[in-house]
């Protein structure tokens, strides 16, 4: 049978072709040289039922404003659909960036809709500035620790990260004059304000000193403020970009994700109109522009809801967890532990005793209930083994207290155990 043969034979060709077939090129070195990150590998570890995880800078669901976001995308649909399910220009939606511009002047830095771009996310405004300013081999100055995605964004770009020697307030001013002129740095990213994840709160004289400093010697800077909204205690401090000699080398970045929802995945980026265009160009090859639908929302949210109000609401929840969670801890931990007691934000940064490991802890922890993130991989440079971050913003007082009381017991047993021993821990 001829057909059959032939058949056959296409086959085995086939076969032996595929067999044959060279692999497909290596992935670029960047792809495999920046690690993923523990912070989400932890918090699909803590999924199941009954963990109280400190893991996550997550935002309260039961406080988002569930109606009025609602109301506000049904609003966008009944105004205008067809604008809606569009595509949009990767600037942004007008009345969202005027409404951002609004704000930011209201908070103290003049701000026009032409000086914001729309992002997807915050995360995104700082990879697009990234790819604006960063060819492999730049060096980077970032605050030690510091925001473990900046990290990864820095790492793709194949930037020297190189970190900036901090106290319990933040960035060293004259620690910092001394690296920019050593190593000529192209940027330094920042988070001056309740800081993850210590959330320390960097001075208004250390931020003028910053703004000098760049300015003098030459120097980006890029202010992430997803938290600054988030203020418990204590008195605003102006942002680093209205500090003079900041005005025309600061990319603030901002979020809506902790005060509306993350899920919107909406931020902005304000700029220098030259960096600003650079990172619009940035944008369209990467996502074109941000969901429409989603910035028409957004916008009428603003304009219809009092944000201001709803966010005070949140700041009086997140006040009393943070109260909660820094009693438990004094009332449960032993001696030898340290934390800081952070004005605002979402993060207290702890340390246990001498010889312990937060990562070897963990281990424990997970088995009495209980999680938190290590503060190794926040290190820029080397690391603190002693370290953890505690997220508060997710729990009740009363589970902040349970969860405190297992992390104690886990404390304990790695304390008392031959693994907590060869650690070098004591019992």
């Amino acid at each position: 049978m001829p057909a059959v043969a032939a058949a056959t034979a296409t086959a085995a060709a086939t076969t032996t072709a595929v067999a044959a077939a060279v692999a497909p090129p290596a992935f670029a070195a960047r792809a495999t040289s920046v690690e993923g990150s523990p912070v989400r590998e932890i918090l699909a570890l803590t999924q199941r039922p009954g963990i109280v995880s400190f893991a996550g800078g997550l935002p309260a669901p039961e406080l988002f404003d569930t109606e009025g976001l609602r109301a506000a995308y049904d609003a966008a649909f009944a105004l205008s659909a067809r604008r809606a399910l569009q595509y949009s220009t990767t600037e942004g939606a007008p009345e969202l960036r005027a409404a951002v511009a609004a704000r930011a002047t209201a908070r103290g830095l003049a701000t026009g809709a032409d000086d914001v771009v729309v992002t997807s996310g915050s995360q995104q405004a700082l990879t697009l500035v990234t790819a604006a300013l960063i060819e492999p081999g730049d060096v980077v100055l970032a605050e030690n620790p510091t925001y473990l995605a900046a990290l990864q964004c820095f790492g793709l770009a194949g930037a020297r990260v190189v970190p900036v020697p901090c106290d319990e307030e933040g960035i060293l001013p004259d620690a910092l004059a001394e690296l920019v002129a050593r190593e000529r740095p192209k940027l330094l990213y920042t988070i001056p304000t309740f800081q993850n994840p210590t959330g320390r709160t960097l001075p208004a004289s250390r931020r003028a000193a910053v703004a000098e400093i760049a300015a003098r010697l030459g120097l980006w800077l890029v202010e992430d403020d997803p938290y600054g909204d988030l203020r418990y205690e204590g008195r605003d401090v102006p942002w680093l970009a209205a500090h003079p000699g900041a005005e025309d080398r600061t990319a603030l970045l901002g979020s809506f994700s902790k005060t509306m929802a993350p899920g919107l995945r909406l931020g902005w980026l304000r700029a220098p109109a030259a960096l600003l265009r650079a990172a619009a160009v940035a944008k369209q090859a990467a996502d074109l522009h941000t969901s429409t639908v989603d910035q028409l929302a957004a916008a009428h949210y603003l304009a219809t809801v009092d944000l201001d109000a709803h966010i005070g609401t949140v700041r009086a929840a997140y006040r009393e967890r943070r109260d909660a969670l820094l009693g438990a801890l004094g009332r449960t931990l032993p001696p030898g532990c340290a934390w800081n007691r952070p004005e605002g934000g979402m993060f207290v940064w702890a340390r246990l005793p001498e010889d312990h490991d937060a990562t070897a802890l963990l281990r424990t922890a997970v088995a009495h209930g209980v999680a938190f993130v290590p503060g190794a991989p926040f290190h820029t440079g080397a690391p603190d083994p002693r370290t953890l971050r505690l997220s508060f913003t997710t729990h009740t007082p009363r589970e902040i207290a349970e969860g405190v009381g297992r992390l104690g017991a886990a404390l304990a047993e790695y304390g008392a155990t031959p693994r907590g021993l060869s650690a070098g821990a004591r019992p």
